[in-house]
């Protein structure tokens, strides 16, 4: 005799059968690596290189070759006749960092008495948090490549700051209030900052300049305060791009401009926690890991090759019942390490 039951078809089932809740973590370790690829704006700027094992990785540092006219009739070969290169060769190693975790509990009473999906909101909190520690990170790498003043070969060449308001190129010195500049001066630095690469012999294909919103919307407006159309750098009488509608720029002086809150602004060079606890110490000895003095910092201009990543645990979820707890812990987490490889290739903006 029918009792009147059905079969419920469980969605969070793999082909029907197992665990009724097999598929729902995985929308949830979906969810996280999304938001941290979207937030993401140094990711795609730099060298990444994954490894399966080990505490570090190295990196090959290679010069430049030389060329000269020949003389008919001498020999390439014999070293005496100065014909052959030697191109100069070093090597960089950057250490893995300890596991970088976010992670959030929620209980079920919470869960069940709550109306909208709080594992969603969850899922992008750590993602954004992930995401935001792996860009401060990298930016303050690339602050310590420029800042390096030992080349990664010998005879090679170093990267420098470019002092935005008197536009030149000057050498790290002691930080301290920021000094104001309008967007005509920061579109004169970036062109300083071309010109500098050009003479390190850095690829153009790829050069980028990260700055933080309010520096980057100087570029359009012109100046500090006022719209100023004529000293945009989005002005198409002089061959600009971007809008002014939209708020965009997409290059000056061939150099890609991207926008980030995570250029750092204040002295962390004391702060031991954090980054400052990070395993490479690119700073030259000073035992701050990733952190140091960023009062005068306003942006960067660099090219992929000037950082590298270490990659040995890529992005990861993990999602545990606790019974004693009655709730589920989520983690998000990842383990690299970040240094810098050709500081030639790297500028800080500053002011």
């Amino acid at each position: 005799m029918a009792n009147g039951d059905t079969t419920p078809s469980r969605v969070g089932q793999i082909n029907s059968a197992g665990a009724v809740d097999a598929l729902f973590l995985k929308k949830f370790a979906g969810e996280i690596l999304t938001t941290f690829e979207s937030n993401n704006v140094f990711k795609p700027l730099h060298t990444v290189r994954t490894i399966e094992n080990g505490k570090s990785a190295q990196f090959p540092v290679t010069g430049i070759a030389t060329a000269s006219y020949h003389t008919p009739g001498e020999n390439i070969a014999d070293a005496g006749n100065s014909y052959l290169s030697d191109p100069k060769k070093n090597e960089k190693v950057i250490t893995i960092d300890d596991v970088l975790l976010a992670s959030s509990f929620l209980s079920n009473i919470d869960d069940v008495k709550n109306h909208y999906d709080i594992r969603s909101v969850y899922s992008t909190e750590l993602g954004r948090a992930l995401s935001k520690r792996f860009d401060i990170a990298l930016a303050k790498v690339f602050i310590a490549a420029a800042r390096d003043a030992t080349p990664g070969v010998t005879g090679g060449n170093v990267g420098a700051q470019v002092d935005i308001p008197n536009n030149d190129l000057s050498a790290p010195g002691s930080a301290g209030t920021k000094a104001a500049f309008t967007g005509a001066d920061l579109t004169a630095a970036l062109f300083t900052a071309a010109a500098k690469l050009d003479n390190n012999d850095v690829p153009s294909e790829g050069r980028f300049c990260v700055l933080n919103p309010t520096d980057y919307y100087l570029l359009i407006t012109g100046a500090s305060g006022a719209l100023s159309v004529s000293a945009s750098a989005s002005n198409k009488d002089v061959g600009g791009s971007g809008s002014l509608a939209s708020g965009t720029i997409p290059q000056v002086a061939g150099i890609d401009i991207y926008k980030s809150t995570n250029i750092p602004t204040t002295d962390l060079s004391a702060v031991a926690t954090g980054d400052g606890a990070a395993s490479n110490d690119v700073f030259g000895g000073s035992g701050s890991g990733y952190n140091g003095d960023f009062r005068n910092t306003v942006g960067i201009v660099a090219h992929p090759s000037a950082v590298g990543t270490v990659k040995l645990l890529d992005l990861a979820t993990e999602s545990e019942y606790q019974i004693e707890r009655q709730g589920t812990l989520f983690v998000a987490k990842y383990a690299m390490g970040h240094g810098i490889l050709r500081g030639e290739c790297a500028l800080e903006l500053v002011a």
